[in-house]
């Protein structure tokens, strides 16, 4: 009898917990199996698994899912970084989300881990001059996750984008590293320059859901960005801003607000709000 896949050494330990989180659900639910023998079980490696997973996801009638693989496991023989910035996701997700119990979850189910993780192929597309092919990659995201990141952005690593419904990232949109946001963020422009017109955001920022950042103005590290807020203007490190237009209300409250995941403002905040 084969012995389990997750008693196999692979020298890689996140990739082994994962494989002993599916051998575990497998157990526990046995009527998933063939989806985790697929996703998981079936695959070596977490970019392997990851390039089943997005192409998986991606394939349509004008793209078969073999061809789909075929880009994204190119991307990742090219740029190992884009792995790199996976496991950093992956890791945030796990630690920031109170939904996440298990390694295995974003990748087999949480659209803002498995749209993000595309969003990356799209943008190594990008930079690579392969322009209508990121945009492909870009309307196919849009279309089954509900976010939109142009792949021309440039997002760090351990983003967390949790529920991941109406996501809205411009062109020249930079996020840092660590950046915690909800649901039905916009990071948009307010014209129609075509030079840089969106917004940078620094590392280390949580912005609530439903908030509009607009513009080119930069959003310093270690700021809260309260739910529903629209902000027009910079934003100095380490505070929190709320309103429509958005204005400072105090401290961010903490040393790291997207790891925290804090959205309450103190009682004197809500005061001088």
């Amino acid at each position: 009898m084969a012995e389990p896949r997750s008693k196999i050494a692979s020298f890689d330990p996140l990739w082994d917990r994962i494989t002993e989180e599916a051998e575990q659900a497998l157990r526990d639910e046995p009527l998933i199996g063939g989806f985790v023998h697929a996703c998981i079980l079936h695959h070596k490696s977490i970019e392997k698994a990851l390039s089943y997973r997005i192409a998986a996801k991606l394939a349509s009638n004008e793209m078969s899912m073999v061809v789909v693989r075929e880009i994204v496991e190119d991307a990742y023989a090219d740029d190992p970084g884009l792995i790199e910035a996976a496991r950093a996701d992956l890791a945030a997700i796990y630690e920031r989300d109170p939904a996440c119990h298990r390694l295995l979850q974003p990748i087999l189910y949480f659209k803002g881990y498995q749209a993000v993780q595309a969003y990356r192929v799209a943008h190594h597309l990008w930079t690579k001059g392969r322009r209508d092919l990121a945009y492909f990659v870009q309307m196919r995201v849009s279309e089954i996750f509900g976010v939109d990141i142009h792949p021309g952005a440039i997002l760090g690593k351990g983003i967390m984008i949790d529920h991941a419904h109406s996501i809205v990232i411009g062109e020249t949109a930079v996020v840092g590293d660590n950046v915690s946001m909800l649901h039905s963020v916009t990071l948009g422009g307010t014209g129609k320059e075509e030079e840089d017109r969106h917004p940078t955001i620094g590392d280390g920022v949580l912005i609530g859901a439903g908030a509009k950042v607009l513009g080119n103005i930069s959003i310093g590290h270690c700021s809260r960005i309260a739910a529903g807020s629209v902000v027009l203007e910079d934003v100095p490190p380490c505070k929190t801003v709320a309103g429509i237009p958005a204005r400072i209300v105090g401290e961010a409250g903490c040393e790291q607000p997207s790891i925290s995941m804090n959205h309450m403002l103190g009682p004197w905040e809500k005061e001088k709000g």
